[in-house]
């Protein structure tokens, strides 16, 4: 029997929690140490909540390690101790310098959620859905200096459907990584799997802010639909009415071309809005102060009003993606 493969593993959100769990329930591997970001205040009362892989490492019962950064020695002396072959990074969120890349024996490994070079950086899966591609997936990568720059192991992909938000493809991604790596890993540690430069046609994505949310109804129909989607669970699309937030959760593009941009009509029970190109049906919102409802019951509840015109938010600073 083989001598199982000590790893680190690094990782931080949900997404990558099916990787961890993936490579505990396969005895080729062996995870010397967790290592995530700092538990951070969260919620109205500020409560201090531990990232979503801590807490999964807890049940596991796995040794865990949450450095405010990995600059110097002492923070990077417990992945030293550890005493690994390989670090495994899934959505970490702290970049490594070369100090900590030349830590284990035989390199880093990321699972990245994007079809590599597209996409790299903090928001993959949102950037994909707003843009309406038609596929994304996970790439195993060799980790370099550069951000997400790395020779490419493996590639999974899977259909956007139409269906999708950041949140159902987080789920699914995460779980293909998961698969991807314990296929993988033993493969590239045994040399059987080359790393292969990334192509031309790099694109990079930012950190999403609150402003990504604000719906500008100048745009098309087709890409407020794709935009309510790719900013859910966070940071969620909204318009204001009468100087009141309105948060909108799910819509479809309807089939009228008359409104003018962010006007509300009432048409056979639909609630419609006005955009740069065609129309878009407000299936479900959250008027400040309520909880969620229909877009039927927003006009009963009087938080819409037919006839009113919602207003445009401005665009941000920066756009999300940009040419690497």
């Amino acid at each position: 029997m083989h001598t199982p493969i000590p790893i680190v593993y690094f990782g931080t959100p949900a997404y990558a929690e099916p990787a961890l769990r993936a490579l505990v329930g396969d005895a080729r591997f062996e995870i010397r140490l967790v290592v995530t970001q700092p538990d951070r205040p969260a919620g109205r009362g500020h409560r201090l909540l531990a990232p979503a892989v801590k807490v999964e490492a807890d049940e596991l019962g796995l040794p865990v390690y949450q450095p405010r950064s990995l600059r110097d020695e002492a923070s990077r002396a417990p992945l030293v101790e550890a005493d690994a072959d390989v670090f495994v990074v899934t959505a970490f969120g702290l970049i490594f310098g070369r100090m900590t890349l030349s830590i284990p024996r035989r390199g880093c490994l990321n699972l990245h959620a994007s079809i590599l070079p597209a996409y790299r950086g903090a928001a993959p899966i949102p950037a994909a859905i707003l843009r309406g591609d038609a596929e994304t997936g996970v790439t195993l990568m060799e980790m370099e200096i550069g951000l997400d720059t790395g020779p490419t192991v493996e590639i999974a992909r899977t259909p956007i459907e139409a269906d999708d938000t950041t949140a159902s493809l987080t789920e699914r991604l995460g779980s293909m990584g998961g698969r991807l790596l314990v296929d993988a890993l033993p493969r590239w540690m045994e040399g059987d799997l080359a790393a292969n430069p990334q192509p031309e046609g790099a694109s990079s994505v930012r950190m999403l802010t609150k402003a990504d949310g604000g719906i500008d109804w100048d745009q098309s129909a087709e890409h407020i639909e794709r935009q309510v989607r790719a900013m859910w669970p966070w940071p969620r699309t909204w318009t204001v009415l009468d100087g009141t937030v309105i948060q909108v959760h799910a819509t479809t593009v309807g089939d009228r071309t008359s409104l003018r941009a962010g006007a509300l009509a009432i048409e056979d029970g639909r609630v419609l809005v006005g955009t740069g190109s065609g129309t878009l049906q407000l299936t479900m919102v959250q008027p400040a102060g309520a909880n969620r409802m229909s877009g039927a019951e927003a006009v009963a509840g009087r938080h819409l009003k037919p006839g009113a015109v919602l207003t445009s938010a401005p665009s941000p600073d920066a756009p999300l993606v940009r040419p690497a």
